[in-house]
Formats: structure tokens, sequence, C-alpha cells
């Protein structure tokens, strides 16, 4: 191999760590209709009628694999919390157990939900019922959410405060329950 290349193969192994792609990268996954998908999850509860005014998410809704749908711009009414994943992504997988502890802890202090990101329904639900979620989730298969925050890689977390506001987004994941108590803490003055 010459100098060159050998040079190179570092940052080509950099690049290939991140979960940056996704099952479009591969040969697609067969899709499902989310509500024809048997889950233990629970639905998304009901949302208000008029979206939130400060909201910097899209105004689109996405079904909930248990019944309901979700839409961030008419997320406001408590502060939440929402963990995009996906199952193909390994640092998602390494996080969820940690957002599942996050909702175990927050009770009704703090909303908690999961949006599944650029991924396939029946390896979602899949791996949701391995994982033992119990966070109402739903499926944004074509990534929107992701696209309109301008980001291209998983996980990440929208901190989202009682008004519906973006508060905070972390890119990347979350290792442990007490960092996710300080973040809950410090951008939606929640005290977990």
């Amino acid at each position: 191999m010459s100098a060159t290349r050998l040079a190179a193969l570092p940052a080509a192994l950099l690049l290939l760590a991140g979960c940056t792609g996704g099952p479009g990268d591969a040969a697609p996954a067969p899709q499902a209709d989310v509500s024809s998908v048997d889950t233990a999850l629970p639905p998304c509860a009901d949302q208000p009628d008029e979206p939130s005014a400060d909201s910097e998410l899209p105004a689109v809704a996405f079904d909930c694999f248990a019944g309901g749908s979700l839409d961030l711009a008419r997320a406001q009414g408590a502060p939440t919390v929402v963990n995009l994943w996906a199952s193909w992504c390994g640092p998602c997988r390494e996080e969820l157990p940690v957002v599942q502890e996050l909702a175990d802890v927050a009770g009704d202090r703090v909303r908690v939900l999961g949006l599944v990101s650029k991924d396939g329904v029946p390896q979602s639900a899949s791996f949701a019922a391995d994982a033992g979620l119990t966070f109402p989730s739903a499926f944004d298969g074509d990534g929107e959410v992701m696209a309109s925050l301008g980001l291209n890689n998983l996980p990440h977390t929208v901190f989202l405060a009682a008004d519906g506001s973006v508060a905070h987004l972390e890119v990347g994941p979350v290792d442990s329950l007490a960092e996710f108590q300080q973040l809950v803490a410090e951008h939606l003055g929640v005290e977990l």
C-alpha cells in the first residue's frame, strides 16, 4: 500500500465510524405500515390543535407505533425530550437504554418521546421490543426532522421547552442518566 493511501486510511475509517448512513445506503428495507406492526409501545398522547408559534420544527404529523400521531410543532404543554434514533445505528443502540432510564425517572414531569429516523418499520419495531422501550415512539422514515435541523447523523436529542420551542439540540449520544438529568435541568429547568 502506498504511503498516500496509508495516510488516508485513518480519515476514511473515521468517516465510516459515525451513523451517517442508513438503510438507503444498502438494499432498501421492506416497508410496512406503522399501524400494522404489533408492539408494546404506548400510543402518542393527544396534542394541541394549534402549533407553537416558536416551533423551529416542521409541522408534519408522524404516525406513532401504537396509535396516534406526533407533530413536533404541536409539542407544547410540557417540557419534552425527543430522541431520534434508528435500529441500524450502533450508538443509538447503546443510548436507547439510557433514554428508557430517563423516561422511567421523568414520570409526568418531562415527556420523553422517540422518533425513528431513516429506518424500516419492522426493523425499528423489532429493536424497540428487544430494547424493552416503553415510551411512545413515532416513525419518520424519510428523516424529515433531521433534514429540517440540518443534520445527517444519529443519534441526536431535541429538548423542547414547555412552549414548544427548541431549547437545545444534543448531537451524538448521551452516555448516562446523570448526563440526561443535567441536560434536562440546564435546558428545560426541571430537576429529575
